[in-house]
């Protein structure tokens, strides 16, 4: 009986593992970074309910997600979006694609080129340049453009000046060498571009890391007992769990 219990439990499935969320210090000022593990976790984006209203909230995404026994774990606003919440770039979902990749200059910091691509697939992720994106047309369940690149092939962006008096509350996303861990960041005070992407940089360790909104930005962690509150998003980048 008991190696029949033990063969069963070897059997039986790994269990999701929840992605993990820690305050930060870095260089005076305080980060809160969240590790995805994309070979156990899903990591995705959100738009519309099947009506094509746009979800907007943390709290909508994980009303859709507990009708199928799920649950929204760690979540944040999820590239740049238009004033009726459209996304301004490359937008994808579930391998259909709501509006084309970006390549051209522009104003704001999206157009501050390079600008990048965060491309999702079921145990991979990847931050590629926009214009590279473009040309060699990367599979993606999910994606989302944004801008712009904080950290381009382990270099800071070239346009990313250190001693910059623009600050604001920022969040992004890097992802590892090995394509399988994710981080999503967001500093908990205003912070410079140049600060910002010297996290992802020397403390995340990312080679490839992207600019996903300021002044709106917004962290959803409920292990932290965090919900930020604001004006109604539009894309949503997150993970899904099993509802308890």
């Amino acid at each position: 009986m008991l190696r029949l219990a033990v063969l069963l439990a070897w059997l039986a499935p790994a269990p999701l593992m929840a992605a993990e969320c820690e305050t930060i210090a870095f260089d005076g000022a305080d980060f809160t970074a969240c590790r995805v593990d994309m070979t156990s976790e899903t990591l995705r984006l959100w738009l519309r309910d099947d009506e094509g209203e746009i979800l907007g909230s943390f709290g909508a995404v994980d009303r859709r997600l507990r009708e199928n026994g799920e649950t929204l774990g760690v979540a944040m606003n999820g590239g740049m979006y238009h004033s009726d919440r459209a996304p301004v770039g490359l937008y994808i979902e579930d391998g259909e694609e709501e509006m084309r990749v970006v390549t051209s200059e522009g104003p704001g910091n999206f157009g501050l080129l390079p600008n990048g691509v965060l491309c999702l697939n079921d145990d991979r992720a990847a931050v590629i340049e926009s214009r590279h994106y473009a040309d060699t047309r990367p599979a993606c369940t999910h994606a989302t453009q944004s801008g712009p690149m904080l950290v381009i092939e382990g270099e800071l962006h070239p346009r990313l000046l250190p001693g910059s008096t623009s600050h604001y509350v920022r969040n992004g996303v890097g992802v590892a060498d090995d394509g399988r861990t994710v981080w999503l960041a967001i500093s908990d005070e205003p912070v410079n571009f140049h600060h910002f992407a010297r996290l992802f940089q020397e403390r995340l360790a990312t080679p490839n890391a992207l600019f996903l909104d300021g002044n709106i930005s917004r962290l959803y962690a409920p292990e932290m007992n965090r919900n930020d509150f604001g004006w109604a998003l539009g894309p949503i980048l997150g993970t899904v769990r099993p509802a308890d």
